[in-house]
């Protein structure tokens, strides 16, 4: 299945929640979509070199308005932070920005601190009440590695969901349990919204069996309707067909 299909994204809100893949889904997605805006109501590294155009603006609906035919994918953000970032919208101006935008618009809604799995802390994630998707994302290679701030970011959370003590490995279940729990994975989600999970990185047959049954775990746990496997970077650059399979 192509990836902005399998994610209901073609004029759609998607936001992209977790850890271990948030910014390659989002560019992925823009690569693929017409007219798409790239935003963020959390901080986001520098993202230039990703889209066609990028606007820092306190007033991003005149920059949809001003928009070239060429300047898609468009990222639109409020400010920079430091040399490596900008900071994000607050989620009603995200929502004004989606309620005006000609395509979909795909928005970074959590932060990471680069680890590969996670549960969020108070007051994540942001996501605008207009959300169409909601994407919570973990990364295959935590399984199997233990419970700790190396890998995961908030393990105290992760572990107050899952039972299992910091230190210990993480079990597929552990992730399909975070991924499928309302303070986990689907926390924030708006009513009407979807939310359909990814497990990113199956870059092994390893990787695929653990994610397999990630994949059933939430599917067991939650009343999503799929998860999917992905595999959005490959050799270091983005992955031409970054869908690997489809649980449902």
């Amino acid at each position: 299945m192509e990836l902005t299909t399998a994610l209901d994204a073609r004029d759609a809100t998607v936001c992209v929640v977790g850890a271990g893949g948030k910014k390659s889904t989002l560019f992925a997605l823009a690569d693929r979509l017409d007219r798409p805006v790239v935003t963020a109501s959390v901080r986001i590294p520098i993202f230039d070199d990703r889209v066609a155009t990028v606007r820092v603006t306190d007033d991003p609906l005149a920059a949809l308005d001003e928009a070239e035919p060429d300047g898609w994918p468009l990222g639109l953000v409020p400010e920079r932070d430091r040399a490596d970032r900008y900071l994000g919208y607050d989620a009603e101006t995200v929502a004004e920005i989606s309620d005006a935008a000609p395509g979909a618009t795909l928005v970074k809604a959590d932060g990471a601190r680069l680890r590969e799995f996670k549960a969020p802390g108070d007051g994540e994630p942001q996501i605008p009440a207009t959300a169409d998707v909601v994407v919570p994302i973990a990364s295959a290679h935590v399984v199997g590695e233990r419970l700790s701030d190396e890998l995961v970011h908030r393990p105290e959370r992760v572990a107050d969901i899952t039972g299992r003590a910091l230190g210990e490995p993480l079990r597929p279940a552990d992730v399909a349990a975070v991924l499928a729990s309302p303070e986990g994975g689907l926390n924030g989600v708006p009513d009407g919204a979807a939310a359909v999970p990814v497990v990113n990185k199956v870059d092994d047959e390893a990787d695929a069996v653990a994610a397999r049954e990630v994949a059933e775990g939430v599917l067991t746990r939650s009343d999503v309707s799929r998860v999917l496997l992905t595999r959005l970077v490959e050799g270091g650059v983005a992955a031409d067909d970054p869908v690997v399979e489809v649980v449902e």
